[in-house]
């Protein structure tokens, strides 16, 4: 049955189907030839698969992401960043880097951080004479750190399904995320030298000021957002929506950027790029349903269970499977499979139980640009209007940077776990 899946998948997307006809016209046929399973059942499973209380706080993600792209804040963080940076090799490009690392801790969604700050940044790329693979690349890639940066809704499952501390969680994924970001900045630096790419001149320290003065509204998101999780005001969840509405707040009565008009239009794309990312994510979840029900996870998380007793080798594996099932299954569905099945496991062997979901969220996070079916990937298209052929180098030069970001935290643990031990 898996075979005959994994053919249609690919058959279908080189077709040039959407993906969410790929996956689920795929998953409909292996039913109907491979199984004697009720296709109705997929029905159900398309609905359950975006019947999750976590899935709550994307549409308030995506609503406030948009609210900061139209009214002025996203435009700002990016002036400000490029003020702190653009001077450099690569200046625009790190910009991107940054800003996505920035938005992607006020909005917590991976998609809405890629459509956010690829639109504005793509342009300005182009004209900087940058490869459009490279464009491609860099925007997957960047959007998908905010997997690891708090505040992450996968975090929270992986806290909900193990019973580890969210907030230990969070702050473990900002020393992560940063590991995570230098990389691909370090690689952008070496890129834009290589290539004699131009750069902005040095900002003077009024322009600075200036720029922090106009962004500290925007700066004050993340603050209110984890300032409100720690001190208990409300859940992460609650958190959207007052990332929302305090967005709407400052664009309305402080920048002054938005007016009816506009928020109508921003209430429509909020609608339909929801609508988008949640029937992918619903496609996802009938994949991950279909890969659960030939117990492909099951038998390869056992194997890892039973036959390796080095901690070392154990991550490495896991590292390995990981990236994989990051490919083919959202990672909500792919924590809430993997997770109990390797917990016990990794405790045995001596792994710090906050490291093991750092290292699994950062493996879900590269998973989101790896080729052919990583999310990002899909969402970046709709920007640089690239094939998966045009977009395939700069997207296998990301994925390897951060690979190499990964392996240092997987075996670095005080890399992510510092934060953590100073707050103890």
């Amino acid at each position: 049955m898996i075979v005959l899946l994994l053919i249609l998948i690919i058959f279908f997307l080189f077709s040039s189907a959407p993906i969410f006809v790929s996956l689920t016209l795929a998953s409909f046929l292996t039913l109907m030839f491979a199984t004697d399973i009720q296709p109705m059942i997929l029905i159900q499973r398309l609905f359950g698969g975006i019947d999750q209380f976590a899935l709550m706080a994307l549409p308030f993600f995506i609503f406030a992401a948009n609210i900061m792209e139209v009214g002025g804040l996203s435009k700002r963080i990016l002036r400000w960043t490029r003020s702190l940076v653009g001077h450099l090799s690569g200046g625009v490009a790190i910009t991107t880097q940054l800003a996505s690392m920035f938005f992607g801790a006020l909005s917590g969604s991976s998609p809405a951080t890629v459509v956010a700050i690829g639109k504005l940044m793509s342009p300005e790329m182009i004209r900087g004479k940058y490869d459009k693979s490279f464009i491609s690349g860099l925007l997957a890639s960047a959007g998908s750190v905010s997997l690891v940066i708090p505040p992450s809704i996968t975090l929270i499952i992986y806290g909900s399904v193990t019973g580890v501390s969210v907030g230990s969680l969070f702050i473990a994924g900002i020393g992560a995320g940063v590991i995570l970001g230098l990389s691909s900045i370090i690689y952008i630096y070496f890129y834009a030298r290589k290539n004699n790419l131009p750069r902005d001149t040095r900002a003077t320290g009024k322009e600075l000021w200036n720029a922090t003065i106009s962004a500290s509204w925007a700066l004050l998101i993340p603050v209110i957002i984890l300032g409100g999780i720690y001190g208990g005001i409300f859940s992460p969840t609650e958190a959207s929506g007052v990332s929302a509405v305090y967005a709407l707040f400052i664009s309305f009565f402080v920048y002054k950027e938005m007016n009816l008009k506009s928020f109508y239009k921003v209430c429509v794309d909020s609608a339909v790029l929801s609508a988008q990312v949640l029937v992918l994510v619903a496609a996802a979840q009938v994949l991950g349903w279909m890969l659960t029900r030939s117990q492909v996870p099951q038998t390869v998380a056992q194997w890892i269970s039973t036959a390796i007793d080095s901690p070392i080798l154990f991550l490495l594996v896991l590292n390995v499977v990981l990236l994989v099932l990051g490919m083919f299954m959202e990672g909500v569905a792919a924590i809430i499979i993997v997770a109990p099945l390797i917990f016990n496991s990794a405790l045995g062997l001596g792994v710090d139980p906050v490291h093991l979901g750092i290292i699994m969220i950062t493996n879900l996070a590269i998973g989101l640009y790896t080729p052919p079916f990583g999310l990002n990937i899909f969402v970046t298209q709709g920007i640089t209007q690239q094939t998966m052929k045009q977009m395939m180098p700069g997207l296998l030069r990301f994925f390897a940077v951060n690979v190499v970001a990964l392996l240092l935290i997987t075996y670095i643990p005080d890399l992510s776990l510092f934060l953590v031990n100073l707050a103890e």
